[in-house]
């Protein structure tokens, strides 16, 4: 009974009558801006599933990951922090507001037991450690990004959820008063109080909690403006002209953060390659990116570090800020001068 209840519930009749006018929605499925096939050209999900299966060498740390020890329930009110708590999962206090993006504290990014385990040294923070959540924000439904066990825990605690259309059934079946959800489409707008907005922006991606039902919700990026600065929360996408789009539109931002990991040139369209990240950040007009998506789950077979000491390279070779910090850590918003070790090159965290 648990595991059904995990995999959430499609849209029902109600709500799918609202997405037939919309343009992103055809044939009873959210679409993406432009054609977006699952693989390349020529590639098989079964040479794909047969390949993931292989032991592939540095996909997993030989060690626990380091991580720092931050009391998020007694922050300082002035501090504007994010700390990231590994892959797509972070907690950002700004301008006296507390959102939570994409939180993940199960110990699996599966439903079947014991698989996509979390690599040891990340499953550190819990909902319990979180404080009082204004805004939870949910990109989309696959199970890396919206976790059951999670959001079940941290219900107590969070306000308001913002998700794309379609993602609240999910929170609804799961016992959500619908009152304290805000779905919406790209380029919808909602106040979240306090001076602080939120945009809805599109992502090249898919969603579907079920291995054969893909898109019946929205996937999503979001631009938060708050009284002191624009961040993108990048969400999952790969590398499209809709980050020029939203750069025009929305930018400059203080901070982009995007996703880099889980990517392979088998499936290109859908996760972006390391090589795009300062790409996306240039167009979208940012000033700092901050890549995500990495160092918490085996999801593609590229060794686990692959994608920092990448981006870190890129970044030094164009003289362009990549904020790289441990699980836990404060990234400071007020000081865009920190400095960051390369952590994921500590003896014997590698081959």
């Amino acid at each position: 009974m648990e595991l059904i209840r995990q995999l959430g519930q499609y849209p029902g009749r109600e709500r799918k009558g609202l997405f037939y006018p919309l343009s992103n929605y055809k044939n009873g499925r959210f679409q993406n801006l432009l054609p977006t096939p699952a693989l390349a050209e020529g590639e098989s999900m079964m040479r794909i599933f047969w390949k993931f299966f292989q032991k592939m060498p540095d996909t997993v740390p030989r060690y626990p990951l380091p991580f720092v020890q931050t009391d998020l329930q007694h922050l300082r009110p002035e501090e504007n922090v994010l700390v990231w708590f590994g892959h797509s999962s972070y907690f950002i206090q700004l301008d006296g507001m507390r959102f939570l993006v994409d939180p993940v504290f199960s110990n699996s990014a599966s439903p079947l037991p014991g698989s996509v385990k979390a690599f040891a040294g990340t499953n550190h923070y819990q909902a319990a450690d979180m404080p009082d959540i204004d805004v939870l924000f949910i990109s989309h439904d696959h199970w890396d990004h919206l976790d059951y066990k999670t959001v079940r825990r941290l219900e107590p605690k969070v306000k308001t959820v913002v998700c794309g259309l379609g993602v609240a059934q999910h929170f609804e079946y799961w016992g959500w008063d619908r009152e304290r959800i805000i779905e919406k489409n790209w380029f919808d707008h909602a106040d979240l109080g306090n001076g602080c907005t939120v945009t809805l922006t599109p992502a090249r991606h898919f969603s579907g909690r079920r291995l054969f039902s893909r898109n019946n919700s929205l996937w999503t990026s979001f631009v938060l403006q708050t009284p002191s600065r624009r961040i993108f929360l990048g969400g999952d996408s790969g590398y499209g002209p809709h980050f020029s789009d939203i750069g025009d539109r929305f930018g400059p931002f203080s901070l982009a953060i995007l996703e880099c990991g889980q990517y392979n040139e088998k499936w290109p369209y859908i996760h972006s390659l390391p090589q795009e990240i300062l790409t996306e950040a240039r167009a979208l007009k940012a000033q700092r990116v901050l890549p995500v998506h990495h160092s918490r789950f085996r999801l593609a077979q590229h060794p686990w570090y692959e994608p920092l000491e990448q981006v870190t390279a890129f970044g030094e070779a164009e003289n362009y800020p990549v904020l790289t910090p441990k699980i836990g850590e404060k990234v400071n918003l007020d000081h865009p001068d920190q400095t960051w070790e390369k952590w994921w090159e500590e003896d014997g965290l590698r081959n």
